[in-house]
């Protein structure tokens, strides 16, 4: 398992991160605006699914990657670093935009439905997987083993926090629906909080390789 101090920063990131307006935060919020808190729900716990797919395959794929060469996987996380100091970057210099598409859900569904679709929304996003390949391995202790176990296990947590989020948002869909849209202070606290949180991960990972 990571260390006390990895397991900090790496929840302290991903709560964070998790609590950013973004797709996930969106898609569940036109769900709930569309459908009511059931389909929101449902749309919630699918996109936990999608993301525990990417979460599974992006594991098995580093894991595999490490046994052939360690250097491959030190390289994987300069990339992913690099990759997060980007999404950083791109967060801070954003417009305030915000697009809740309301219109593409906009027949209410089953429960069942909305369940399904979400996991078929979450699987076919390859941000997705990008954003696990590039955000988990910086926790991971290679000299502790198990990297598939640290994965999956680092996964599962940050898919959780996501799916917490999800379920609050399609509970409280109406008032947080209010203050996205209404909030300019609001909105833009949140683009900075997140971005400047993937740029120093980017940043602590490359320090500290260097020590």
């Amino acid at each position: 398992m990571p260390d006390l101090a990895n397991l900090s920063l790496f929840l302290t990131a991903a709560f964070i991160l998790s609590i950013t307006p973004g797709p996930g935060i969106l898609y569940t919020l036109a769900r709930s605006f569309n459908g009511g808190r059931s389909e929101g729900i449902a749309s919630a716990l699918g996109l936990f699914v999608g993301g525990l797919i990417h979460v599974v395959a992006a594991a098995v794929g580093i894991s595999s990657l490490l046994m052939t060469s360690a250097t491959a996987f030190t390289i994987i996380k300069y990339v992913g670093a690099a990759y997060l100091i980007y999404l950083g970057l791109r967060t801070l210099l954003s417009q305030d935009t915000l697009s809740i598409d309301t219109n593409a859900v906009a027949q209410p569904q089953r429960s069942g439905s909305a369940f399904y679709q979400g996991v078929i929304t979450e699987v076919l996003n390859p941000k997705t997987a990008l954003f696990f390949l590039a955000f988990i391995p910086q926790f991971i202790n290679v000299a502790n083993g198990n990297v598939l176990t640290q994965f999956l296990f680092l996964g599962l947590i940050t898919d959780l926090l996501n799916l917490f989020v999800d379920v609050v948002v399609a509970t409280f869909a109406g008032p947080i629906g209010q203050k996205l849209r209404t909030s300019y202070k609001f909105r833009q606290g949140q683009r900075i909080t997140s971005g400047c949180t993937m740029i120093g991960l980017g940043a602590y990972v490359a320090v500290a390789e260097q020590r």
